[in-house]
């Protein structure tokens, strides 16, 4: 029996103003070749300047990340030759990366799991290509633009461990405001490496890697076929080829593209042209005041208030919708409560309407205040559906719905007992044969109680008052 074990090169690009190494902008555009200086292209006589806010940026991760940080800033040269990188090498960190021996915390089913960060780096990304028949075209906009790598340790063997790590490391990425993480935008890009190996083995096998993926779906298909494809060789005696593969998305799997080359072969050393900069502890000190509380921490917290894991995940998942949640919560309504309310409801809105929780109408304070008047009978609960919608499709608080729509229910047991007394004797023919037997009735007169009070009766209380004026 095999099991896989894997790990991720997981590429988010920045969203610093200016490039890496140049002046140029950093920003998405679809107009080709526009994002470009002289820099970006290499000509003769230039020389790149590092960014401070890609430098700052990429601590902060490494910090969210725990990772042991540098004492100075340290640029290498990773030597080989593609086309889409006119200088003939690419300024990234292998001496002194901006992060080492890190770790993520996971949760699966309840189970939990640390996956390890084996390093992070700051490196410059490379142009985009476009292959034709017999020719290729090139985009420099992407060229220079900042980009981290986070190399997690081989600490994953399955396909949800690996989606919850990607989740968990998408989230915190956003949370830290280090990048939009964005696949569409080809600002999130996964390399999966891959092996099989048998229970009682004590040595990993051989790995394939699989190179740029630009969706969690895809990583779930890529692993699916590789694990299918790796142990149909090894269980018919054969090898599996340590190299580098793609995806192809029309035939759904795996095809090699090439030999894997090792760390060697890309003939590292320190570039000449940046020199080394020392980082205070000043200087990462304030960078660590910048980091907000974090996912794990908020999932955390919610779970001990109550909340389920499910609904935990999907609030912690967007810091916006997050931020919105506690806010909610700082108007003293139940935790439980307004998380069905978010999960339900106001997410499903935004899903349905494609907004983001920066859009909607409904203030957290307006949410509260509706979670609060269910809660506390003064609306039903159907009720309160009804204000939701009308608070996000007119813009309007909750309490000047019900004021407008006099909706407000009736929870005074007295004057709910006058309208089930005058329920009974309006409808004396059927009080003579619930006492004959037909105890069914009762429901009957709970719907003509509601029916009287124009829906604004408690049903809770309904329900009780009925009960005990039938058995008088």
């Amino acid at each position: 029996m095999y099991k896989a074990v894997i790990g991720l090169e997981v590429h988010t690009e920045l969203n610093t103003k200016s490039k890496m190494f140049s002046q140029s902008k950093n920003e998405y555009t679809k107009e080709v070749n526009s994002n470009i200086t002289e820099i970006d292209l290499a000509l003769p006589g230039t020389l790149p300047l590092p960014n401070k806010e890609g430098v700052r940026k990429a601590l902060k991760l490494a910090m969210c990340l725990n990772c042991e940080t540098p004492s100075e800033v340290m640029f290498d040269r990773k030597n080989y030759y593609y086309a889409d990188l006119p200088k003939g090498y690419q300024l990234t960190q292998m001496t002194k990366p901006f992060g080492k021996r890190g770790y993520l915390d996971i949760s699966v089913n309840g189970v939990e799991k640390r996956i390890g960060i084996h390093q992070l780096h700051l490196e410059e990304d490379s142009a985009s290509m476009t292959h034709m028949s017999t020719y290729s075209l090139l985009d420099y906009n992407r060229a220079g633009v900042p980009l981290i790598e986070i190399v997690s340790e081989p600490d994953m063997n399955t396909i949800d461990e690996v989606i919850e790590y990607l989740e968990n490391l998408r989230s915190i990425i956003k949370y830290a405001d280090i990048s939009e993480a964005s696949a569409e935008k080809g600002q999130l890009r996964v390399d999966v490496n891959i092996s099989m190996m048998k229970e009682t083995d004590t040595v990993l096998g051989t790995r394939a890697e699989i190179k740029n993926i630009n969706s969690f779906n895809t990583v779930k298909e890529v692993i699916a076929y590789e694990m299918k494809r790796q142990e149909e060789i090894l269980t018919s005696g054969g090898k599996v080829i340590q190299e580098t593969r793609r995806w192809d998305d029309t035939k759904k799997e795996t095809v090699s593209m090439r030999e894997k080359v090792d760390a060697i072969d890309y003939r590292y050393y320190v570039d000449p042209n940046i020199p080394v900069v020392s980082i205070s502890d000043d200087f990462k000190e304030d960078i660590r005041k910048t980091i907000p509380v974090l996912p794990r921490e908020r999932f955390n917290k919610y779970i001990t208030l109550g909340v389920s894991e499910k609904d935990a995940k999907s609030i912690v998942r967007e810091k916006e919708v997050s931020d919105y949640f506690d806010s909610v919560l700082s108007f003293g309504v139940d935790a439980k409560e307004a998380s069905n309310w978010m999960t339900t409801r106001l997410m499903g809105y935004m899903n349905q309407n494609n907004l983001n929780i920066c859009e909607i109408s409904l203030t957290s304070e307006g949410l509260a205040s509706l979670v609060k008047m269910v809660s506390e009978g003064k609306i039903s609960s159907q009720q309160g559906k009804d204000v939701f919608a009308i608070c996000l499709d007119e813009g309007k608080t909750p309490e000047e719905v019900v004021k407008e729509k006099g909706m407000e229910q009736i929870s005074d047991e007295e004057a709910i007992r006058e309208i089930v007394k005058e329920a009974i004797k309006n409808n004396s023919a059927q009080y003579e044969q619930y006492k004959a037997g037909k105890t069914a009735l009762a429901g009957f007169f709970v719907g003509q109680t509601l029916k009287m009070s124009e829906g604004k009766a408690n049903p809770a209380i309904v329900n009780k008052l009925v009960n005990e004026e039938l058995n008088k």
